[in-house]
């Protein structure tokens, strides 16, 4: 039923062993002017958690955030993304929780901007719409702060259908600023809501988590949390899931492969493009010596890339290399659950290792330019710096 930010809020809180502590540490944050409530509720039968927001003692309702964006006409009821931001500077939060909440609400400046033609100094929200944007992305970036999880994976967006109403007149559903927001994200039109699902809000939160999208992986559940939506819809459970867990077994997901033929660059430029293409988001890149026409030795490059990525790691391949086109397929995979942790050493040293979960067992590996470090800071071999190295992890722990 996709996803807005009071939604997404209760859900999250679903999650909290008691919900009602964490809406009072919400209040106490001093949003200006913001009060949280919690309220339980039903859509089709199913309790859920509503968050309501309200701002100088008005509540929002079910207005969406997109309907109170605006060319700056000097009305003093607008406020501007730099007063959003201040604003959000002000507040009781982690620097990282900040960080997050200005780079959500940049995200829909600018889609507004799209939507309008302007630049995002141009945009003004409407003070009673721009808070309540503030308190939902606040509470959801609080929440992920506090929950920490090592991946979050979306389902593909439901963004509705039919039209919906607001200050610049009917208009389809997707919304121009919430279609700016999926570029790129696994999205699909439900035409039998005939409302809008998905909000500009819900849809910036979502991509500021989210690392993939696709079915829920094997995983271990140990909690889940039911948003409901602002309205209630007959025949339809207008609620949000979140499943929190640990990951077991192997995932499967969906990357885009892309692959090329090149006979015309140095290893060295190909070395420096296939850094570039790692940067753009490619998950892995590869290499493969060929020998091409005209007996000319030659380079497969094979790059793989999450489906959310898949534009920028396309572009990054014609800027950086220089092929004239490439095949691209959407290719199925199962990759074994893995985690990354920092273990401390003697002298200030520090070791990156990695464990996957195999069918026969974990296993690990330090990473190399850990290894290497190691061994210089020792005086010894690289054989003898990983056997030390293990060592010292045995003793860590």
């Amino acid at each position: 039923m996709g996803v807005a930010g009071d939604m997404l809020s209760a859900a999250l809180l679903g999650l909290e062993k008691d919900p009602d502590a964490a809406v009072a540490e919400l209040n106490a944050l001093g949003i200006p002017g913001v009060v949280y409530s919690l309220e339980r509720t039903a859509r089709c039968g199913i309790a859920a958690l509503r968050v309501a927001v309200s701002v100088n003692g008005e509540v929002e309702g079910c207005a969406h955030h997109h309907h109170h964006a605006h060319h700056h006409h000097g009305h003093h009821e607008h406020r501007s993304l730099a007063d959003i931001l201040g604003i959000v500077g002000s507040i009781g939060l982690p620097e990282r929780v900040k960080e997050d909440v200005s780079e959500v609400y940049r995200m829909i400046a600018a889609a507004e901007g799209r939507a309008h033609a302007c630049t995002v100094d141009e945009i003004h929200f409407h003070e009673l719409g721009a808070m309540d944007a503030v308190a939902d992305i606040c509470a959801v970036c609080w929440l992920m702060h506090r929950l920490s999880p090592g991946e979050v994976v979306s389902s593909p967006l439901n963004l509705g259908g039919g039209t919906v109403k607001c200050a610049h007149g009917v208009l389809a559903v997707p919304a121009p600023a919430t279609a700016f927001l999926v570029e790129g994200v696994p999205a699909f039109a439900d035409a039998s809501a005939a409302c809008e699902l998905t909000t500009p809000t819900g849809a910036a939160l979502i991509r500021r988590f989210a690392s993939r999208f696709g079915a829920m992986s094997e995983m271990r559940i140990s909690s889940v949390g039911h948003g409901a939506g602002s309205r209630d819809m007959e025949g339809r459970a207008n609620i949000l899931r979140c499943f929190l867990g640990e990951a077991g077994g192997c995932r499967a997901d969906e990357v885009a492969e892309f692959v090329c033929n090149i006979d015309d660059m140095t290893g060295e430029d190909m070395s420096f493009a296939c850094d570039r293409i790692f940067e753009a988001g490619a998950l892995d890149v590869a290499m493969v010596p060929a020998m091409m026409k005209k007996g000319r030795p030659g380079t497969v490059l094979v790059v793989l890339s999450a489906l959310a990525k898949r534009d920028a790691v396309a572009d990054a391949i014609f800027r950086h290399t220089t092929t004239i086109g490439f095949r691209e397929r959407v290719c199925s995979r199962r990759v074994l659950e893995r985690r990354e942790e920092s273990l401390s050493l003697d002298g200030g040293l520090t070791l990156r290792r990695k464990t996957v979960a195999a069918p026969c067992g974990e296993r690990s590996k330090v990473e190399h330019d850990d290894l290497a470090a190691f061994a210089l800071a020792r005086g010894i071999s690289i054989a003898e710096a990983r056997d030390g190295a293990f060592l010292h992890i045995f003793s860590v722990h």
